[in-house]
Order: C-alpha cells, then sequence, then structure tokens
C-alpha cells in the first residue's frame, strides 16, 4: 500500500458529526503500515548556487495537519497563513513585516487574494476577508461547513468551496451570499480540497467526484460538468478519484490533475477534455509555455507535454518522499520533501542540480515563484526566500 501524506475524510452522520477525519493506516487490516520507505538521499554534485534572500516566521504554520496553506504574492507583498489563526503580509523583496492580524479561528483554506482582499476558510466554517493594505478585517460570514481550499475573488464576487460540496458566491464588499452550488460528497475523499479558480468571469471547480464544474460567478449559473477520472474499483477507497489539486488556468484550457485517476486538459469554453492520460496525484502541477510538470502520489517527478501529454522525463529517485507540487524556475523545477530538503531539477531532462536542506520542517505546500524568486514554506511556519542561479 502507497503511503498517503494527507489524511481521508469519511462522510456520514455518525454521533452528529458530519465530517469524521481518519488516515489511511485505518483502512489496513490491524493498523500495519506496509507503505514503501522513503528513498534515501544520496550525494550529487552541486550545478546551480542556490542563495537565501531571507526568511521569517509566518506563525504556525500548518503543524501536522498537512493542509496546505500557500503563501500567495501579489502587489509586492507575499501574505501567508497559519493553522492557528494568524494572517501576515511581508514585502516580497526584502521579507520584512508589512502588517499580522489574528482571526482568531483555525485557519484550513487559504489564503486567496484579489479584489483588495486577503481571503482564508476555517475549520469553524467561516470565510473571513482582510484588506489586503493593512490587514482590517472587512467581513467574516458563515458557511456550510469547513473550507479546507483557498477562496477566490474576481468580478466583485468572493467565491469559497466547503468540504461538503458547496461552492457558495459572496459579495466582494459584504460577503453576503448570492448564490449556492451543491454537488453530492463522496463517502470517502482525501482531507484537502481543490481551490475554485476564477478566470474569464468562470469558477472552476474540481470535486472528490473525479468532476469539473464551471460555473459563472456573476450568478452562479453552472455552464458545464465534465468528468475527469471514473472511479472504479470495489471499495470506497479503490473508488476515490479526487481533484485535490487545484488546476491551473492559461490562455482558455485548464489544467486538471486527480487521485488515482487522470491528468487532463480541458477547454474552458466547454468543458471539452482535449486529452487524458493516466496518473495518480494530489501534490499538484504546474507549467510553462511549453510543459506540465506534476508530482505523482508515489513522489516521482514528471515532464509532460501540455499539448499532448505525452511524458518527456520522470524523476523517481525522491520515491515515498512527500514530495511537494513543483515550481518552474527558469530551465529548473523546484520541489520540497518531508525532511525539509529543496531539490532543484534539470527540466529538460529532470536530473539533480542542487539541493539545499532548510530550517523549517517538511515542505507540504508548492513552492511559489514570482519573478527570480521562489518562496518556500515550510510546516513550521518558516517562509523562505531563496534564489537558484546557474
Amino acid at each position: 500500500m502507497k503511503r498517503i501524506f494527507v489524511y481521508l475524510l469519511l462522510t456520514g452522520f455518525i454521533s452528529g458529526c458530519s465530517f469524521i477525519e481518519t488516515t489511511v493506516e485505518d483502512f489496513v487490516a490491524g493498523g500495519e503500515d506496509n507503505a514503501d520507505p522513503p528513498a534515501p538521499l544520496t550525494d550529487i554534485k552541486q550545478k546551480v548556487a542556490v542563495s537565501t534572500l531571507w526568511s521569517a516566521s509566518v506563525g504556525g504554520g500548518s503543524g501536522k495537519t498537512f493542509v496546505r496553506l500557500t503563501p500567495r504574492v501579489s502587489g509586492g507583498k507575499i501574505f501567508s497563513a497559519d493553522i492557528n489563526g494568524k494572517v501576515t503580509a511581508h514585502d516580497a523583496a526584502s521579507g520584512s513585516l508589512i502588517w499580522s492580524a489574528e482571526v482568531k479561528e483555525p485557519i484550513t483554506g487559504g489564503p486567496g487574494v484579489g479584489e483588495g482582499l486577503v481571503l482564508v476558510g476555517t475549520s469553524e466554517a467561516f470565510v473571513i476577508a482582510l484588506d489586503a493594505a493593512s490587514g482590517t478585517e472587512r467581513w467574516r460570514k458563515r458557511v456550510s461547513s469547513e473550507v479546507l481550499a483557498s477562496p477566490d475573488a474576481g468580478d466583485d464576487r468572493v467565491v469559497a468551496r466547503t468540504v461538503d460540496g458547496k461552492v457558495i458566491g459572496m459579495d466582494v464588499a459584504t460577503g453576503r451570499r448570492l448564490w449556492v452550488y451543491d454537488h453530492k460528497v463522496p463517502v470517502l475523499s482525501l482531507r484537502g480540497a481543490s481551490s475554485p479558480v476564477i478566470d474569464r468571469g468562470v469558477a472552476v471547480v474540481g470535486f472528490a467526484s473525479g468532476k469539473m464544474v464551471a460555473i459563472r460567478v456573476k450568478d452562479g449559473a453552472v455552464l458545464w460538468e465534465t468528468r475527469i477520472s471514473i472511479p472504479r474499483g470495489r471499495s470506497d477507497l479503490a473508488r476515490m478519484v479526487d481533484i485535490d489539486s487545484d488546476p491551473i488556468v492559461t490562455d482558455g484550457v485548464i489544467h486538471v490533475a486527480t487521485f488515482q485517476g487522470n491528468v487532463a486538459t480541458v477547454a474552458l469554453e466547454n468543458g471539452r477534455v482535449l486529452w487524458n492520460r493516466k496518473m495518480s496525484s494530489h501534490a499538484g502541477m504546474t507549467i510553462d509555455k511549453k510543459n506540465i510538470y506534476i508530482t505523482d502520489e508515489e513522489s516521482h517527478v514528471w515532464a509532460l507535454e501540455r499539448r499532448s501529454g505525452s511524458s518527456l522525463w520522470k524523476q523517481d529517485k525522491l520515491h515515498a518522499r512527500g514530495v511537494s507540487a513543483p515550481a518552474v524556475y527558469d530551465d529548473m523545477v523546484v520541489v520540497g520533501d518531508f525532511e525539509g530538503y529543496v531539490h532543484i531539477l534539470d527540466s529538460r531532462d529532470g536530473g539533480f542540480l542542487a539541493r539545499t536542506k532548510l530550517s523549517g520542517g517538511s515542505v507540504v505546500a508548492p513552492p511559489q515563484k514570482v519573478g527570480d524568486i521562489v518562496y518556500v514554506t515550510s510546516a513550521n511556519g518558516a517562509l523562505t526566500a531563496i534564489r537558484p542561479k546557474k
């Protein structure tokens, strides 16, 4: 059985609770974990210099929850959130603190950035909007259940996704609920959720059923539904096909991956699947002009052609190391792992170019590349800006 560095979510009405966390080991007879051990790291030749520009504490991080609280860069600031309710804004170039806010709720989704707001979702079923310039709270609204995905904002709307399958459209100024889309949730799913992505007035949302839906943000009208993966197998565990990582929308095309399912590209206009191929991923992907770079469930990093999905290379020497989604930097690919190592790969063939150890614990959230800087967040709340240079 493969190791999954996330929790599972069991739905039902047991003891009055709608959502109950459980781990993969709960489904293994006798609780025995026979997962593959993480691959040991071997010495490599450092072909790229990796300089640390600055490092800052952004609170307690995600701790041991495996929630991906991914920092966002906008307007020269980098916004971060931690599981304890802290939200911070740092200068993206220098790392100096601009503001810090406490929302007094456990944050499980976010931060999202847009329309002058920083948005977070909480385990207590709130969506909270802060002013991006000052950190002042603009509004908070209760939704139907826990929010594990980053809310997004655009076209005068905030769009939030809850773990009970609802997508909520809210007024950007007041948080007033304007529309709700409801999607059936499978009995068993990964503890995580694909974030809504707004593009051209459309919110694209992936679900644990393996379906993707496009919703017009103005009024909540469903434009199309497309199945990316079909559940197969006799058990609920085998039938999991979650879209757990965030879709990437660019040039009218959606790039999406599912757990125990497919990687696919889909036309934003009509939901037509342009191509798909068998691959399981919950960590996520990134793209450049020609390729998709993706981490699969075994922590192997792949490069695929964007136009066809054909394999270009696979790096499997990080097997079972809990590797994050990649970031692409010039002709380099950057990933982090569960021991806090950052690995720099050659985007042309997947070979190792460099490795560096950060002092912040495991890297769960995808590294973020903006300009010539890569931002890496560790599980204990250390935000580090690095610059790889040949």
